[in-house]
């Protein structure tokens, strides 16, 4: 079977040469200590969880967070 242009192969690792924001870089800091995740997996990770919350909230998903008191608060991803 041929692949289409439409769904070209992907690689099974690509590298990316970013810039980030300093409020990024410190949330990634923040992360590798609290989690001992590389930078590399908590920015794959949250690369993931972006992808899986907007393709909810595109399908109509509500998101929403409880509060430690029951309270729910809902997620705006701007």
């Amino acid at each position: 079977m041929s692949e289409s242009a439409s769904h070209p192969r992907r690689a099974a690792n690509e590298r990316y040469s970013v810039t980030l924001v300093p409020p990024a870089v410190e949330a990634i800091a923040e992360l590798t200590e609290s989690t001992g995740l590389s930078k590399a997996d908590v920015i794959n990770r949250a690369v993931q969880i972006y992808a899986y919350l907007d393709a909810q909230a595109r399908g109509g998903a509500d998101l929403m967070l409880r509060q430690p008191d029951g309270t729910p608060e809902r997620l705006h991803i701007v």
